[in-house]
């Protein structure tokens, strides 16, 4: 999923003018999130977190990209993702025999101290907020898991984003639920 991230919400201390969450560039702090390409679980739930070294991004503004899958016939698609507020659009499923369904994804904002608008599970919350020429301790920005289900079974080729630029996704896992009952 990293070759399809866009931008970078995710900084250092003084990144520079090209990091930018939301309008005004605040970004979560590095060093209170996991390790760039780790592997981490939420919720029980496995995720590669996003690399930061391409430069390219750490996260995809929600434009409608369509995120290819390895052919697969899933049960649900789990993200790690907040909003610049809280919203909900839909993400189309691309089947392998050309039909297409749509369903909601939803996601909390990830301002300081809000709470999950939709009941996901907060996945990480940094110690601040970081603005273009400080950070402001106190200030506890969320990313949060969300989940979509698959309704209609069927093998599975990719993703469509909505075209929300609100919405933005730090990775995405696509499982059976025999795998959610195995990971929890």
């Amino acid at each position: 999923m990293s070759a399809v991230c866009d931008n970078l919400g995710i900084g250092k201390s003084g990144a520079g003018d090209d990091y930018g969450f939301n309008i005004w560039r605040n970004t979560f702090p590095a060093e209170d999130l996991p390790s760039p390409g780790s592997s981490v679980t939420v919720a029980g739930v496995e995720f590669e977190f996003p690399p930061r070294a391409t430069g390219k991004g750490d996260n995809i503004r929600c434009r409608g990209q369509l995120i290819s899958l390895p052919p697969g016939h899933y049960d649900w698609f789990y993200l790690l993702g907040a909003a610049e507020r809280r919203t909900e659009d839909e993400v189309e499923l691309h089947y392998a025999d050309g039909a297409t369904r749509t369903a909601w994804l939803r996601m909390s904002d990830f301002w300081p101290e809000t709470e999950a608008w939709f009941g996901e599970p907060e996945a990480f919350r940094a110690k601040g907020l970081r603005y273009p020429r400080h950070t402001q301790h106190g200030h506890r920005p969320v990313i949060w898991q969300q989940r979509v289900p698959v309704t209609v079974p069927g093998e599975l080729v990719a993703l469509r984003l909505p075209d929300n630029p609100a919405m933005h996704v730090f990775a995405l896992t696509a499982v059976t639920d025999t795998e959610v009952r195995r990971a929890g």
